[in-house]
């Protein structure tokens, strides 16, 4: 039974509006408390922002640094959330916390770069089999988050969950599923407005040569920024111009001023995701 509604309980996400995935998702886990964690761990939602108390600096949440309803700070390594942390809440190896700080400075390099704005957040855990050495032999996992907001009416939210398997004595494999969830509102009162929302996910898999842990990092990024190059391409050229193409041919029976109101707001749409 609960294989069944987990299932039933993914189809009816994928139907449903995807502007509104949070708040569907929420209320699916009141109705089946007993299928909540599975569900949490397996559909992404927008990315929440919390702020650390520490050094006042905006960070992301996702389920990777959460620990019952607290979050954990890149910044000050401490979790953020009414209640106290338990002392066994999860935390990377003293190694992996310098990389993670190390990691975190690398991206928020490349979130400048690339959105020239925006919030990064990186977290990392080590395996299950032994912590991360320096040397590079023993990995990590991770996740990368980014995420843009214009307007506070548009957003761009970026999730890449990595892997890393060594291969032989200085090759590493690296296994990358990255999802963006796209938010693009036009317009202001309910009969006006015009909005695309959803998102798209991708696995991509790579070797890689390393040298020590750092190079771990490097490669990551190397694989990240390739990746979400082609998918921006992929929604902008693929999914905007096929949609251009299919409004610009089909039949209208709406005025000559309402169809050029309408493109208007197509034409914002596309340089609101060009500005993200």
């Amino acid at each position: 039974m609960s294989d069944k509604a987990y299932d039933a309980s993914l189809d009816l996400l994928r139907r449903l509006d995807p502007k509104l995935i949070a708040s569907n998702l929420s209320n699916i886990c009141r109705l089946q408390p007993e299928l909540a964690a599975d569900l949490l761990a397996s559909v992404d939602t927008p990315l929440k922002t919390l702020t650390c108390p520490k050094t006042n600096k905006p960070f992301l949440c996702c389920d990777y640094n959460r620990d019952g309803d607290m979050y954990r700070s890149p910044f000050s390594n401490e979790f953020v959330g009414d209640d106290k942390p338990d002392d066994d809440a999860p935390k990377p190896s003293e190694h992996l916390r310098e990389l993670e700080l190390f990691a975190n400075d690398s991206f928020d390099i490349y979130r400048e770069l690339y959105y020239e704005g925006g919030i990064s957040s990186v977290y990392l855990w080590d395996k299950e089999e032994a912590d991360a050495t320096s040397d590079g032999t023993i990995g990590f996992d991770g996740v990368v988050l980014l995420k843009k907001t214009l307007d506070d009416s548009s957003s761009w939210d970026s999730i890449h969950v990595f892997e890393i398997e060594r291969k032989d004595s200085n090759t590493s494999t690296y296994r990358l599923t990255s999802t963006i969830i796209l938010d693009l509102s036009e317009g202001k009162s309910d009969k006006n407005l015009t909005y695309l929302s959803g998102n798209l996910t991708r696995q991509t898999e790579r070797d890689y040569k390393f040298k020590d842990s750092s190079s771990h990092v490097a490669n990551i990024g190397t694989l990240i920024e390739d990746v979400e190059i082609q998918m921006r391409n992929m929604l902008q050229e693929v999914y905007f111009g096929k949609t251009r193409d299919i409004l610009q041919d089909i039949r209208s029976f709406t005025s000559l001023d309402e169809r050029e109101a309408d493109r208007s707001k197509q034409q914002n749409l596309i340089n609101k995701f060009q500005d993200l």
